[in-house]
């Protein structure tokens, strides 16, 4: 055994070791890191090194290390072979081969290994054992040989430690993102709702489900807006609709009397009217025309915007005397028409009320013109007021002008006298015309 100890040259096996808390393995002499599986690799030695084993020794590799044996020995079984170590047979020398005592060594695996039951090298699990080294924010992944410590989803690895990945920063959400610890939350604003991805957001259509309007709901992207129907306005909490009072706009909607009604309006007329096709304007009934009167049949039926009267006929008061129906003379034989005027004839016209000024409104004329003499016109009578004046309009004419407006309804009587004068016979005389107007109550 001594002998054999001063032949054998051996050389002592090399191991792998971890470096605590990384994945990465480094190797000890004897073995090489392999950058593609990660694992110690055994160096062949005999090839690698000149000479490695001189005079008549041979070198035969070992795991982790060689051995040099003598030439002469026809037969060298190394008590370290196993599956993951190369073994060159020893070159068998000539002549006789000396009997040497055989070496037993135990069978050892390398790093992250050990011997199982079957006395084979099996993978040591050391997350399942606890002999990792790391941290405790990391998780532990069994590798062949080795392990790995990585981090869970949503975490990443920053000097040893697992730091949470804020998902919020890379547009992960299409609308609103909470980041929570190894995670995110994805919500949408109002409006819309989460799809099944969880991330993106679909606009709600508020208007198919229940309509959130009191009439007319219009979807719009994440919101809705609400429609009035015409003739109603949209009240200021922009859901409910209110009816439009139309006519508290203008008074111009209708001629005479605006009605408001649920989203929309209608014009009336008032008594003795009819509403135009136009649905705002009023026109006067004629009701003498139709004979829609209760006038007696001595009276006249007069009609007037609105309604009408039943006029009596005409009577001449002393000393006048009736000379048609609507005309008084006074006799000059008669003492009592000394100062009272020759004619009087009686007239009767309409007006409505409010009408513009200043209006020319009745024309007055001589019917017969004398040699010698010229005309005067004027109001004797019914003008307290000043609303009219006469205009004389040429020699032997003039007009009636309103200058104020005059309210209806209201009945007015003028006396309208025209006097003539001849210088050439000395002679002053006059003819009066009573016009009676009929101001009715509207405008129209």
């Amino acid at each position: 055994m001594q002998g054999l100890k001063r032949i054998l040259t051996v050389f002592t096996l090399a191991v792998c070791l971890s470096s605590p808390g990384k994945a990465q393995q480094q190797c000890t002499n004897g073995f090489d890191l392999d950058r593609a599986s990660g694992q110690c690799l055994d160096i062949d030695e005999c090839r690698t090194i000149p000479e490695a084993c001189r005079g008549d020794m041979v070198c035969v590799n070992q795991n982790g290390g060689y051995l040099c044996v003598p030439r002469t020995n026809p037969v060298y079984r190394s008590p370290y072979l196993n599956p993951y170590s190369n073994v060159y047979p020893p070159v068998p020398a000539p002549g006789p081969v000396p009997n040497y005592p055989t070496v037993t060594r135990p069978l050892m695996c390398r790093f992250g290994y050990q011997l199982d039951e079957n006395n084979q090298c099996a993978d040591v699990d050391e997350c399942a054992s606890d002999s990792h080294q790391c941290n405790p924010t990391q998780i532990c992944i069994n590798t062949e040989g080795g392990y790995t410590c990585s981090c869970t989803e949503g975490y990443w690895l920053l000097e040893g430690q697992c730091l949470d990945i804020d998902e919020c920063r890379y547009g992960y959400c299409q609308q609103l993102c909470a980041n929570v610890p190894g995670s995110y939350s994805c919500t949408c604003n109002p409006g819309f709702t989460l799809n099944d991805d969880g991330r993106s957001c679909q606009d709600v259509n508020e208007c198919t489900n229940e309509n959130p309007c009191t009439q007319t709901c219009v979807n719009t992207y994440g919101s809705f807006l609400c429609r009035c129907e015409p003739g109603y306005e949209l009240e200021a909490d922009g859901v409910n609709c209110s009816d439009m009072d139309e006519c508290s706009f203008s008074e111009f909607l209708c001629q005479h009397e605006c009605v408001n009604s649920p989203g929309s309006y209608y014009c009336i007329c008032p008594s003795g009217y009819n509403l135009l096709d136009d649905s705002r304007s009023c026109q006067d009934i004629n009701e003498c025309e139709i004979r829609n009167f209760t006038c007696t049949l001595q009276q006249t039926c007069f009609n007037i915007p609105g309604e009408y009267k039943c006029l009596d006929p005409v009577r001449c008061e002393d000393p006048y005397i009736q000379i048609n129906e609507n005309r008084c003379m006074c006799p000059a034989e008669n003492a009592g028409c000394r100062d009272q005027p020759f004619t009087v004839l009686y007239r009767v016209m309409d007006m409505v009320s409010g009408r513009s000024v200043p209006s020319d409104i009745f024309q007055m004329q001589a019917t017969t013109r004398y040699p010698g003499a010229y005309y005067i016109f004027q109001i004797k009578s019914g003008n307290e007021g000043r609303e009219f004046y006469m205009r004389q309009t040429g020699p032997i004419s003039a007009t009636l002008v309103m200058t104020r407006p005059v309210k209806g309804p209201r009945t007015i009587q003028l006396d309208l006298e025209m006097i003539t004068v001849n210088t050439v016979i000395n002679f002053r005389g006059s003819s009066v015309i009573r016009l009676r107007i009929y101001v009715s109550q509207y405008s129209f």
